[in-house]
């Protein structure tokens, strides 16, 4: 049984592996429905979600599986059943569990100590990995690869800036960097980590926070929402910082064939303006569709050695 918990956990090997398998599934070059047939999966989700449940949930039944969904108030924790006796229960009911809490991912690993479910992080507050996952899907789909690619990330070092970082930062030659207004970039400790992979792999990670003189000659071009799903800003003034790292046509001007990734929802006139979410250069809904194969892939790889 192999639970996804952080990036971190995946070798290399299972990274490419997981993304291939999510492009060879988005390409329709493989048939689906009963890899998962006869299995029972847990969908789990304590924030809101549209891409990611509808993702896994879609992806749990074309795969030929059962579901079972719980809100927010639907367990037993609510009333004070720890996670340990909630995990030792539900393992023994379903064979995988997806769980979307945007808190402490150290709650995931509580569920992932028994061996007869897998556990899949569908988004915690410092990673979301499979969201990573699809957006690489999305690159090896368009580009045909993700070695040599140039990314600029531009916007706030949230939970998928954290996870594009920890899984791009390993293809070789890959050039990623990181546009974040002052203040809110990516985590000191993530960042490291994925300078140390590109030291390993022969990529470059960097982070700036100013949108001036923007790169020249990017392949992707990505930005997400101003507010993460389930956080909050202490400074009361934190739009006004963010204000020049909006995404509009301006930064293809140095930029022309570059596409547009957004891991969405996207606030229109916010992070991003409707000419560039809704123009020629936005890959951003196959970028959505993108989420479900990706799901189907992770859900594969969960059971695969069962």
């Amino acid at each position: 049984m192999r639970h996804l918990i952080s990036t971190k956990d995946l070798t290399d090997a299972d990274l490419r592996a997981l993304v291939e398998r999510g492009a060879e599934l988005s390409r329709g070059c493989v048939r689906s429905g009963d890899q998962l047939a006869g299995l029972v999966a847990g969908i789990h989700f304590l924030k809101t979600s549209t891409r990611t449940r509808t993702s896994f949930s879609s992806a749990a039944l074309r795969l030929g599986a059962q579901l079972v969904s719980f809100g927010p108030d639907d367990l037993q924790t609510n009333t004070g059943e720890t996670l340990e006796d909630t995990a030792e229960v539900l393992s023994r009911m379903l064979d995988l569990l997806v769980v979307r809490t945007a808190g402490d991912p150290a709650e995931l690993r509580v569920f992932a100590r028994q061996d007869r479910m897998a556990v899949v992080n569908a988004m915690t507050a410092d990673e979301h990995p499979t969201q990573a996952i699809a957006d690489l899907t999305t690159m090896l789909t368009h580009f045909g690869r993700v070695e040599g690619l140039c990314v600029c990330y531009v916007g706030e070092g949230n939970n998928s800036a954290a996870a594009l970082a920890l899984t791009l930062s390993r293809y070789p030659d890959v050039q990623l960097e990181l546009r974040t207004p002052p203040g809110y970039g990516l985590d000191p400790g993530t960042l490291c980590r994925a300078q140390h992979n590109a030291r390993a792999s022969g990529a470059r990670v960097s982070e700036t926070h100013s949108m001036a003189n923007p790169p020249q000659g990017v392949d992707v071009i990505y930005t997400t929402r101003w507010q993460t799903t389930g956080t909050s800003k202490p400074d009361p003034g934190w739009r006004d910082v963010f204000v020049p790292f909006q995404v509009t046509t301006a930064l293809w001007e140095r930029s022309p064939d570059a596409v547009f990734l957004h891991d969405l929802p996207a606030h229109r006139g916010e992070d991003v303006t409707a000419e560039v979410l809704d123009g020629p250069h936005s890959l951003a809904f196959d970028q959505s569709e993108n989420k479900m194969y990706a799901a189907m892939a992770v859900l594969e790889w969960c059971v695969a050695k069962r």
